[in-house]
């Protein structure tokens, strides 16, 4: 099945590279790689450059002028832009295991969704993470993590799990599955089904908006939290305000009393 990674950046160079290398190193190679920068200087065309060299998918950088936090928008244009009948979505500071294209594929479902999880590193760790660490496997390694620095019980958890128990971990799991931006996927036509994500939402669960509309359209979540797993690196989020978060909530109130499946400011409007 012809596959598309959405992934999103913005001025994390030095992250993207680690995530980039996560992906020339997946068990399962058949697939594209779309960034979806919102705006990001020269640094991060210079690695995506690097990496168009370095590996053997096929990457198309999707780019919009710097217009404070516009993810929604970039995300459209990424959409748009990519050819797969199936659709990963990712954040450029996640770096996926091995198996993660293989394990979303594994589990891909018409009239679905699929949700993901990760595990938070500290800054540090974060930091010191090397290409040798990703390509080795040692970065998804709970012992070796534990004593590089992470001390989070879930995250430990969700890396520990041997195969066997993965799939019971996410039965039993108190957490729902949701549509979770830095992990999550289905087919194409379901995000154009929805009109894309909602371009007058800023940043505080804007992709869950769009995740909940998928719901109003009848599709039907499936946990995979641990079992399609990345690790995600620390960083400042200047962008968050009090504003946009109650903004957002507003709007996801709204999506969900309402049960509106289109958004009237996506894909459609964009183009």
């Amino acid at each position: 099945m012809k596959t598309s990674v959405i992934i999103s950046t913005y001025n994390h160079p030095k992250w993207l590279q680690k995530t980039l290398w996560g992906y020339a190193n997946q068990s399962y190679s058949n697939f594209e790689i779309i960034i979806a920068d919102d705006g990001s200087d020269e640094r991060t065309k210079t690695v995506i450059d690097q990496a168009k060299h370095e590996l053997k998918q096929p990457i198309k950088h999707v780019w919009h002028e710097d217009n404070g936090f516009q993810k929604s928008a970039i995300l459209n244009k990424a959409t748009i832009a990519s050819s797969g009948e199936y659709l990963i979505f990712t954040d450029g500071d996640c770096v996926p295991r091995q198996d993660f294209i293989a394990t979303h594929l594994a589990h891909a479902q018409q009239g679905h969704i699929l949700s993901g999880g990760y595990c938070k590193l500290p800054m540090q760790l974060s930091k010191d993470i090397t290409r040798d660490d990703i390509l080795s496997g040692r970065a998804f390694d709970a012992n070796w993590l534990a004593q590089h620095g992470l001390k989070s019980f879930s995250s430990k958890l969700k890396l520990s799990l041997p195969p066997s128990c993965r799939k019971i971990a996410d039965i039993l799991t108190p957490t729902k599955a949701t549509w979770n931006g830095c992990n999550a996927s289905t087919f194409r036509e379901n995000i154009l089904a929805v009109n894309g994500h909602n371009e007058k939402m800023q940043y505080g669960g804007q992709d869950r908006e769009m995740g909940e509309r998928l719901l109003n359209l009848g599709l039907k979540p499936i946990q995979l939290r641990h079992r399609a797993i990345l690790i995600h690196l620390d960083h400042s989020r200047a962008y968050r305000t009090k504003e946009s978060i109650d903004k957002n909530l507003a709007i996801r109130a709204a999506t969900k009393e309402s049960g509106i499946i289109e958004t009237p400011h996506g894909i459609q409007q964009a183009s």
